[in-house]
């Protein structure tokens, strides 16, 4: 079978490949244990619990978005500000916990996804959309009359 090597259309991004997707991974689980095992001593870290959602990777591998929800969605841009301000902590303990050749440099964000989906849930609930998902609702506007 013949390879397609046509050059790709202009703005269309490709998306990660599979190293991307493996170092993110590894990344993520790794970063998981840290939080769940350092002792931070800043207040707005200390005794919390936070979810690594992803890890998005650079195509060099050398730079990573990590996306980070804390337990509840409480106070979460305190909790990625901490997160920013201590990257050379968590990337000094990333370096004995990951076999790559280069320890990325990390970046935190907050993970919207959970907002976004409460609030596609709460578009689902609305009665005028509800109306249009039922498999009752009269649909005989379209039909021609006689």
């Amino acid at each position: 079978m013949k390879k397609n090597n046509a050059p790709r259309p202009r703005g269309v991004a490709a998306g990660p490949t599979q190293r991307q997707l493996r170092a993110g991974e590894l990344m993520r689980h790794a970063l998981v244990e840290i939080m769940r095992t350092s002792d931070f001593t800043d207040v707005d870290l200390a005794d919390r619990s936070v979810t690594v959602t992803e890890v998005r990777m650079s195509p060099d591998l050398r730079h990573a978005v990590c996306f980070v929800e804390p337990l509840g969605g409480i106070d979460a841009e305190k909790v990625v500000a901490a997160m920013n301000r201590h990257t050379k902590f968590i990337r000094g303990q990333l370096g004995r916990r990951i076999d790559m050749k280069f320890t990325p440099d990390l970046k935190f964000l907050h993970d919207e996804s959970f907002n976004e989906a409460t609030r596609i849930g709460a578009l689902f609930d609305n009665p005028k959309v509800r109306q249009d998902l039922t498999p009752d609702a009269p649909s005989d506007s379209w039909k021609d009359e006689d």
